[in-house]
């Protein structure tokens, strides 16, 4: 193998072989020692790396495929997946929790926290006057530690303000329920394709000319006053959102 594996397994460990490699593997992937689209050693080389059978390495492979971290292309091997999130949106979640539920890794960088006057269509969402300020925050999120979107968001000067200086690598609504005790009620959701601008093809490593999926989410809180009203830009290639409707 071109890459050494350097955790030995355990014949006492209450984990089965297969699960051992899958999650060795599997940290591998996550921390980028295999990249997106390379491809895994072979089942050969797995097998004379770990000293176990075939089936053993084709489960860990399966369960990997399963997660969707590894594709499979006929007569030529396994290759690491590109990340590719689903949202649902029937239940308000934050990027990380509905991602860290199917087994992603999520996080974020802060680029930048403001005060600042509120943007027209911003102060009308937030149902401000004009000229009335608001927090930004400007983060960059990531999914298995691969760029992923560009969000701006914004919020009330009584709930920005107490977010500076506090970590911000994480889901900002668990924050605002937990920390700020503001119970969540409900958001609304526009969605559209757009053309991605200079900062957000810097910081999301696209090229000039691809798409992003553009995101207007607002959301209230349970007595419905609006407090966060947020753009995200998705990569166009690696996300996509889920709708499950009904007709009466």
């Amino acid at each position: 193998m071109s890459k050494t594996l350097t955790r030995p397994l355990s014949n006492r460990s209450p984990q089965p072989l297969y699960l051992q490699i899958k999650d060795q593997l599997r940290r591998r992937i996550l921390e980028g020692d295999y990249r997106p689209h390379e491809k895994l050693p072979s089942e050969s080389e797995l097998m004379s790396a770990f000293g176990v059978s075939r089936i053993t390495i084709r489960q860990a492979l399966r369960d990997l495929h399963n997660e969707g971290l590894v594709f499979s292309a006929q007569g030529k091997g396994t290759f690491v997946s590109k990340p590719k999130a689903v949202q649902s949106v029937e239940h308000l979640q934050g990027f990380g929790e509905a991602m860290t539920a199917q087994g992603y890794e999520a996080s974020a960088r802060l680029l930048s926290i403001q005060q600042l006057k509120a943007p027209k269509a911003v102060a009308a969402a937030l149902r401000l006057a004009s000229g009335e300020d608001v927090v930004e925050i400007t983060r960059v999120r990531f999914l298995n530690r691969e760029a992923l979107s560009l969000e701006h968001s914004y919020f009330p000067l009584d709930i920005g303000r107490r977010m500076f200086g506090m970590e911000l690598s994480g889901d900002i609504f668990p924050m605002l329920e937990n920390l700020f005790a503001i119970p969540l009620g409900e958001a609304s959701i526009r969605i559209e394709a757009a053309l991605s601008d200079q900062g957000t093809r810097a910081h999301l490593n696209l090229q000039p000319g691809e798409p992003v999926l553009r995101v207007e989410r607002l959301t209230h809180d349970r007595r419905g006053r609006p407090i966060d009203f947020e753009y995200l830009s998705f990569r166009g290639d690696s996300f996509k959102y889920h709708f499950r409707v009904g007709r009466k």
